[in-house]
């Protein structure tokens, strides 16, 4: 197996964690893009007084501490707001990642995204795996998991242009459609890389 970075990309609902957490299961190193980036956010005063300051003072409560709902209700209603709390974010996660990488001690790692290509994650990674799921299916999913309105679910689907299409880097594909097994599409993955 070559060295290198590869991306887990998908929309929400797509399977992208159950992937991650295959990888995870068979001894590989895997950075939730999410869950750093919260902690991140969590973490820097910069990032919450430029949120204060660019996206929404709102979301800032007056204890320092990021309120996800307004922040969430904020910026998935408005491309604008969302594209500069992405601004605030990405760099971070960016640097974040470089320094991961860098720390870590094995050939080959992946970043779970569902924004590859708008954060700049595509810049760094050498390959793309990307799971796809029905739109029905994806849906049925986050509504399961957690409780979402059809119609925000369909909004933040908007907002995840996908990554089929990112010049230069390699882009396989893995179906989670409750019908064809994961595990053998990613082995094969594993294999040819």
């Amino acid at each position: 197996m070559k060295s290198g970075l590869i991306a887990i990309a998908g929309g929400i609902g797509s399977g992208k964690s159950v992937v991650s957490s295959m990888l995870r299961a068979m001894g590989y190193e895997v950075y939730d893009c999410d869950s750093r980036a919260k902690a991140l956010m969590d973490a820097d005063d910069a990032i919450k007084r430029d949120i204060s300051r660019f996206v929404s003072e709102e979301a800032i409560t007056p204890s320092g501490e990021i309120d996800r709902q307004v922040l969430a209700a904020t910026v998935f209603n408005d491309k604008k707001l969302l594209k500069l709390l992405n601004g605030i974010v990405h760099e971070a996660v960016r640097r974040d990642i470089v320094s991961w990488r860098e720390g870590l001690d094995c050939e080959v790692a992946w970043i779970e995204s569902a924004i590859v290509h708008e954060s700049g994650l595509d810049a760094l990674v050498d390959e793309i795996w990307e799971v796809t799921a029905p739109e029905e299916l994806r849906i049925r999913r986050v509504i399961t998991r957690s409780g979402l309105s059809c119609d925000a679910i369909k909004s933040r689907m908007a907002a995840q242009s996908g990554t089929r299409y990112i010049d230069g880097v390699l882009v396989n594909c893995i179906l989670n459609d409750e019908v064809t097994a994961v595990l053998p599409q990613l082995l094969h993955l594993l294999r040819v890389y």
